[in-house]
């Protein structure tokens, strides 16, 4: 990499941006792999235009370089975000927009994803970490409690992070299952009698969970630990009347339990094991939201010691970049009623 200072009068426009006082810098990258530098810009070099945004610099592509040039801090943040993005060429086939979005994030924060932030799943080839100040909080809380509840709306990771947390955890014996939970509620519609076993008729409320798991282990791998037990599935009602040891026991969903499952499900805690409980508050299937179990948990335990509770934000949001919006738009309309 090298770094060149620029007068600002050198970079026609940048006046304007950065003003007369301020210093301009380039910064020129290798590419690692040619090769692949389609990949690294995205379609239409559709990476380089986001980080070309999010950091308001000037990024050229020519001679197996890229040259990046704007105020000195813009540019040596964009400079590690695409050395991030090489990085991470090194063992993913595609570079996704939420790759592209994380390393920005990273790179904003002044820090780069290390071993440190990394959460170690089955697949190798897969990298976890936290995103932004909110998910890093969680993550920890998680690492540092027996107990964590996580507050936030749709698309924030509370799922997700808790599912890999539990994975990694059993990756490194530090637990022998994973138990996941969800309350039998359907979401404002009556779906009538299910044909199947237990295992089918749940199914369709844990499928987030699954989908999660899907990422970080294989399919065989699994179903082979579902078959001994190892990874457990199962209705927030039928936990009743057990203790689990040596686990991670995630409960997700939890604003559609009632103070009643909910002191049920929280005194399952068995010794050397963890319990991870997500909610939106703002999403409510019961009857009345005043009635969750989720709420009336947070309000009553949130200051006693050992456990943890993390409220994450509109600026957590991970999805698509409509769903910030749409979470915000439907907040407004709540609060104008």
């Amino acid at each position: 990499m090298l770094l060149r200072d620029r007068a600002v009068a050198e970079r026609k426009g940048f006046e304007e941006t950065c003003g007369p006082e301020r210093r301009l810098l380039e910064i020129i990258l290798d590419i690692e792999d040619p090769s692949r530098r389609s990949v690294l810009y995205g379609p239409v070099d559709q990476n380089l235009r986001l980080i070309r945004a999010a950091f308001d610099v000037r990024i050229s592509a020519r001679n197996g370089v890229l040259h990046i040039i704007g105020a000195d801090g813009a540019v040596e943040k964009a400079a590690r975000c695409i050395e991030s993005l090489q990085r991470a060429l090194r063992t993913h086939p595609v570079i996704t927009e939420e790759l592209v979005k994380t390393s920005i994030n990273q790179a904003r924060l002044g820090r780069r994803e290390d071993d440190g932030d990394r959460i170690s799943v089955f697949l190798p080839s897969v990298r976890i970490a936290p995103r932004g100040l909110g998910q890093r909080e969680y993550v920890e809380a998680i690492r540092k409690h027996d107990l964590t509840f996580c507050l936030g709306p749709a698309g924030t990771g509370k799922t997700y992070l808790a599912v890999a947390m539990a994975v990694s955890l059993l990756k490194q014996s530090r637990i022998k299952r994973i138990v996941l939970v969800r309350p039998a509620v359907e979401a404002g519609e009556k779906l009538g009698y299910l044909p199947g076993d237990m295992q089918a008729k749940v199914n369709p409320y844990l499928r987030p969970l699954f989908d999660a798991m899907h990422d970080m282990m294989s399919f065989d791998q699994i179903k082979r630990l579902m078959r001994d037990d190892v990874i457990e599935v199962i209705p927030l009602a039928f936990m009743r009347g057990r203790t689990l040891n040596n686990a991670a026991i995630i409960l997700d969903e939890a604003q559609n339990s009632t103070p009643q499952q909910m002191l049920m499900f929280l005194t399952r805690l068995g010794h050397h094991s963890k319990m991870i409980v997500t909610g939106d508050d703002s999403q409510s299937d019961l009857a009345r939201v005043e009635d969750s179990g989720f709420v009336d948990g947070v309000g009553r335990l949130e200051h006693l010691a050992g456990v943890a509770v993390v409220r994450l934000a509109r600026s957590d949001i991970v999805r698509h970049p409509l769903v910030e919006k749409v979470v915000k738009a439907y907040g407004e309309a709540r609060n104008d009623r």
